[in-house]
C-alpha cells in the first residue's frame, strides 16, 4: 500500500480507512479534527480547531510530496452553522491565495467536543 498514508490513529484500524491515498496526481486526505497536536485534546475554541485541522491537514500533504498549496478541492463540516463566520475568517487566511473550491455542510460530528472536520483534494499537478 505505497499510495496510503496512515497516522497510526486507532480509528484507521477498526474503520478501516488511510490518512490519505495518493491516486497519480491527486491526494486525498481523510477528515480531520482539529486536535491539538500535542495533547490531541479537542480545543473549545473553532477557529483553533480549524487551524489545528488545517496544520495536520498540510503535515500530510508534505508526507505526500505536496503542501497545503495544493489543495483545489476542501470540504467543510461544522456542528453548529454559528460558527460559520470563524471558520471561514480561518479558511480565507489559509486559501486566500490559492483559492480552492469549497463545500460547507452543517451536521453531527461523532466525536464529543468536535465542531469541525475538514476534508481535502489535492493536485501534485498543481504549481
Amino acid at each position: 500500500m505505497e499510495n496510503r498514508i496512515f497516522s497510526g490513529a486507532p480509528a484507521e484500524g477498526f474503520a478501516g480507512f488511510a490518512r490519505a491515498v495518493i491516486d497519480v496526481d491527486r491526494i486525498y486526505v481523510s477528515g480531520t479534527l482539529g486536535e491539538d497536536p500535542d495533547t490531541g485534546d479537542l480545543p473549545d475554541d473553532v477557529a483553533e480547531q480549524a487551524r489545528n485541522a488545517l496544520s495536520a491537514i498540510d503535515e500530510t500533504l508534505v508526507q505526500a510530496g505536496a503542501s497545503i498549496r495544493n489543495v483545489v478541492q476542501a470540504r467543510v463540516y461544522l456542528t453548529d452553522g454559528a460558527d460559520l463566520g470563524a471558520v471561514a475568517s480561518v479558511l480565507g487566511e489559509v486559501f486566500r491565495d490559492i483559492r480552492p473550491t469549497n463545500t460547507l455542510i452543517v451536521c453531527q460530528i461523532p466525536r464529543p467536543g468536535a465542531k469541525v472536520e475538514i476534508e481535502v483534494t489535492a493536485s501534485i499537478a498543481k504549481g
